[in-house]
């Protein structure tokens, strides 16, 4: 069992890397959630990864490329759907009646989830598609520069 695990988590560790490069924080527990989420002032940009070909091939890049906009959240974090499973199912306890999507994208300002891109706004579309979206998210609602 141990080494089939060691090997998944080989093979996903990649995909994690996508994001926590560019300065996404991995929640991996249910309490790591709860401490970001308790926080209620300022942005938080909470992506729940995934291992499909809409999130390497979009939804990733899609995030990386509107990071480079002027305005940005002030947290960045990322749960992992299908491997921290405890972690991406608290998280999902903050999302509101929407149904569960992986990969998705969720904006909280001030503690409020204030908009989101699920599965189905992602899939099918471009990188440049979902940067652009969420670089209008990040023009309403964050501040400048700042994580």
């Amino acid at each position: 069992m141990s080494l089939e695990l060691d090997f998944y988590q080989m093979m996903t560790q990649p995909m994690r890397d996508e994001l926590t490069q560019i300065g996404f924080i991995e929640l991996r527990t249910p309490e790591e959630v709860d401490e970001v989420m308790a926080q209620k002032t300022g942005t938080t940009l909470v992506v729940v990864n995934s291992v499909c070909g809409c999130a390497g091939g979009i939804a990733r890049p899609g995030v990386a490329l509107a990071l480079r906009n002027d305005r940005v959240p002030d947290r960045l974090v990322t749960v992992f759907a299908g491997q921290d499973r405890e972690a991406t199912a608290r998280a999902r306890e903050y999302f509101g009646d929407n149904p569960p999507s992986s990969p998705s994208i969720w904006l909280f300002k001030d503690g409020k989830l204030v908009d989101q891109l699920h599965r189905s706004d992602i899939e099918g579309t471009s990188p440049e598609s979902v940067a652009e979206r969420l670089k209008a998210m990040f023009d309403r609602y964050c501040g400048s520069g700042v994580h």
